[in-house]
């Protein structure tokens, strides 16, 4: 009997560059790989940006989608659970939190500032130092200030020690920003709704480094990790896994 595999894509970097929209080439052969594998998308982002970069029909178009980690989950396209980070911290942690990051990035000293810092999400915090507002240009050159300046992982830091006892994950992931969710609320969570109806499952992601938003995912027991560079290192990954057997 053959086996049931599954192959769960990453979106920034996996299957697009860092927020543009995917190239019918990439969308092509998905639709290709899906007559051989079951395909999956497992995003930190919302379902609507996910729309954004994959297309509109995106949820009718894989197998699975997982929004937000998977907090927010699609079978077939329809949703089968959804979680939330309101309830699981409460009204007065959350405030806390959103305050103290507030007042840090008021203090913050960086080149430019725009607008929305922080991104709530069913299941999670988006953070942006410099603000979600900025275009594509702006993005470009606080990923190249930040690499030098380290000013994700320096407020990472900070609110390690500040929010110890909330028990929360710091994910780095894209150019601008880093997610903040619960413990075991990374892209694992997404596993729970497919471990048991496939013999393998192979991740493909390129923040897989620890402290990126793949790392656990990539690193759980429960798959098969692959590390890619871009979508067309991506597509050369899973024709030579699946398509060249």
């Amino acid at each position: 009997m053959a086996k049931r595999i599954l192959a769960l894509f990453d979106v920034d970097g996996t299957l697009t560059v860092p927020r543009k929209t995917a190239s019918k080439q990439t969308l092509d052969f998905l639709q290709e790989l899906r007559k051989v594998v079951k395909v999956g998308i497992v995003g930190g982002s919302d379902l609507v940006k996910i729309q954004e970069q994959l297309g509109d029909n995106v949820l009718t178009a894989y197998d699975y989608v997982f929004s937000e980690n998977g907090l927010v989950a699609h079978k077939g396209g329809e949703q089968i659970a959804v979680q939330s980070l309101k309830v699981h911290l409460g009204e007065d942690k959350l405030k806390r939190f959103i305050n103290f990051v507030l007042h840090y990035i008021a203090d913050l000293d960086i080149p430019i500032k725009r607008g929305t810092f922080i991104e709530f999400r069913n299941g999670m915090l988006n953070v942006s130092p410099i603000g979600r507002n900025c275009s594509q240009e702006e993005r470009d050159a606080f990923e190249v200030f930040d690499k030098e300046a380290g000013v994700r992982p320096k407020m990472v830091e900070v609110l390690r020690k500040e929010f110890a006892e909330y028990n929360l994950t710091y994910s780095i992931g894209g150019q601008i920003s880093f997610d903040v969710f619960p413990q075991g609320w990374d892209k694992t969570y997404c596993l729970r709704f497919v471990e048991g109806d496939f013999d393998e499952i192979h991740f493909f992601g390129d923040k897989t480094f620890p402290g990126g938003n793949d790392y656990e995912i990539f690193m759980s027991e429960k798959t098969v990790g692959h590390t890619v560079t871009s979508p067309a290192d991506t597509e050369k990954q899973c024709t030579e896994a699946f398509l060249s057997q």
